[in-house]
C-alpha cells in the first residue's frame, strides 16, 4: 500500500512509521490520519512486524490538528472533519495500543496536541533534546483527542494532567522525563539510531509474551487486585505455551542468549 503522508517499512522485524509533512510540521489532516490508522493496521496483522517505531520527518514530530484544514471545511463543517479525523486516528491508537508488538515514539521537536497525545500513545518514548511537548487545544478554543485524556492522568496524575491541559504549558524534554511522559533523552543527532537500536532489541524478544504484559498493563487501572493477579495467572499460564517461552527457560538453563522467533 502507497500513502501520501508518511513513510511506512519493516527493517529487521521493526515497523518503522515516520510522518513525511514536514512543510505541515506534520499536523494531522484527514490524509495523514487515515495513512497512520492503515500503516498502524498493516503492523498489527503482519506477523513480520515485532516492534513499531513511530518518528517524523523535519523540525516537528507533529505540531497537532491541520488547524488550516479545519478552517477550510465548507458550510461550517469543520465539527464533522474533526469527527471523521478522530475516527481514523483514535483507530490507530487502539490498534497500538493492543497489538502484540511494542511501540517506540522517537519525538524530535515540538509534540502539540495530538502530536503530544501520540507521542503518550507508545509503550516507550524518547525524546530529543531539543524537542518539546505542549497540549496547545485550549489555546484555540478546543478541547483534547487523541487519547491524552486517558493516557496523561495514567502517567502523570490528574493535577499535573490539568495544568498542561488548561494552561497549555511547554515542557522541556528534561521536564518531560522528569514527569514520566518519556523513558529518556538523548542528543538530537542520536535520536534515530537510538530509538531505532531500541525497537530492533524489543523485535528480538518474545512477542507474544510483549503483547500480553501491554495487555495486562492496559487494562490493570480498572481491575481489582484479585481480578488482575488472575488475568496475570491465565497470562502467564498461556505465554507458558509458546515457542518463545520454552526456548527462553532453554536458554536460561543452558546459559545462553534465547533465540525468540515471536511464536
Amino acid at each position: 500500500m502507497s500513502y501520501e503522508t508518511l513513510r511506512f517499512e519493516i527493517d529487521q522485524g521493526v515497523g518503522r512509521i515516520t510522518l513525511a509533512r514536514p512543510d505541515a510540521a506534520n499536523a494531522v489532516n484527514l490524509q495523514l490520519a487515515k495513512d497512520l490508522m492503515y500503516a498502524v493496521l498493516r503492523c498489527d496483522e503482519d506477523r513480520a512486524v515485532r516492534a513499531v517505531l513511530v518518528g517524523a520527518e523535519g523540525k516537528f514530530f507533529c505540531s497537532g490538528g491541520d488547524l488550516a484544514s479545519f478552517a477550510e471545511a465548507k458550510d461550517g463543517g469543520m465539527p464533522a472533519l474533526i469527527k471523521e479525523i478522530t475516527t481514523y486516528l483514535h483507530a490507530a491508537v487502539s490498534r497500538l495500543a493492543r497489538m502484540r508488538a511494542p511501540v517506540v515514539m522517537a519525538v524530535n521537536g515540538m509534540a502539540a496536541g495530538a502530536g503530544m497525545s501520540l507521542a503518550c500513545a507508545g509503550d516507550l518514548a524518547l525524546a530529543a533534546e531539543s524537542a518539546r511537548f505542549t497540549m496547545a487545544y485550549t489555546r484555540v478554543g478546543l478541547t483534547p483527542d487523541g487519547s491524552s485524556t486517558w493516557y496523561l492522568p495514567r502517567l502523570i496524575g490528574t493535577r499535573r494532567s490539568a495544568e498542561l491541559v488548561l494552561t497549555n504549558r511547554v515542557l522541556s524534554s528534561h521536564e518531560a522525563l522528569e514527569w514520566g511522559i518519556v523513558n529518556r533523552v538523548v542528543a538530537d543527532d542520536a535520536l534515530a539510531d537510538e530509538a531505532f537500536a531500541l525497537a530492533k532489541s524489543l523485535a528480538t524478544g518474545p512477542t507474544q509474551a510483549h503483547g500480553m504484559a501491554k495487555g495486562l498493563l492496559l487494562g490493570a487501572p480498572s481491575q481489582s487486585l484479585e481480578t488482575q493477579m488472575e488475568l496475570e495467572t491465565r497470562a502467564i499460564s498461556d505465554a507458558a505455551r509458546s515457542a518463545d517461552a520454552l526456548e527462553g527457560v532453554r536458554a536460561f538453563l543452558d546459559k545462553r542468549k534465547p533465540d525468540f522467533r515471536g511464536e
